[in-house]
């Protein structure tokens, strides 16, 4: 009868998780705020490459069809970049939150991070489709102007580009449910 009641009691206590402190709550969100930084900072080193790189192509390219595509892509790509940092920029916590308002900080940050992982097709793939979708069919044209094999080709590496895409977004939103599994482990 005894080891029933223990079991029960037991039972009832929930998951027995013990709430974090002030410190290790700081110490998570500094975690995730340099983690955060990191990833746009890559992100806007890519952006600061590819913007001359499609600028110098548009600027080279003999087919009007090309230049098209590689200024909509300049236009996509610095978009992107400014919806990173509308969107998902990591912000600074004051050093004197105390542990609720530290909390609410944290979890404000992690939903943040969440709803714009969860919407990148939106804000950060969409804007690029447009001058994808003209650069390739522009090299499309191309290579089968060139010969069958060339056009195959080129179809083929507009397949690749299709599944590098739909792997973008299936890693943001794994990404995207990861984060809600920490703000649900917050309680």
């Amino acid at each position: 009868m005894l080891s029933d009641d223990i079991c029960n009691v037991w039972q009832a206590q929930g998951s027995g998780m013990a709430p974090l402190t002030l410190e290790e709550l700081r110490k998570k969100g500094n975690e995730f705020h340099s983690t955060i930084g990191w990833r746009n900072f890559r992100e806007y080193l890519v952006t600061a490459l590819l913007v001359p790189y499609f600028g110098r192509c548009a600027w080279v390219t003999p087919l009007p069809l090309m230049r098209v595509g590689n200024i909509l892509m300049i236009g996509g790509l610095l978009y992107m970049a400014y919806q990173l940092h509308r969107r998902a920029a990591a912000s600074d916590s004051p050093a004197d939150l105390g542990w609720n308002t530290c909390l609410a900080f944290h979890r404000a940050e992690l939903e943040r991070q969440r709803d714009a992982l969860a919407s990148v097709w939106r804000w950060y793939l969409g804007p690029l489709m447009p001058g994808l979708a003209v650069l390739m069919g522009a090299g499309c044209i191309a290579g089968f102007r060139h010969s069958a094999l060339a056009g195959m080709l080129s179809l083929m590496v507009v397949g690749v580009v299709a599944l590098a895409l739909r792997w973008m977004g299936r890693v943001n939103r794994k990404a995207a449910a990861g984060i809600q599994r920490q703000i649900d482990a917050l309680g």
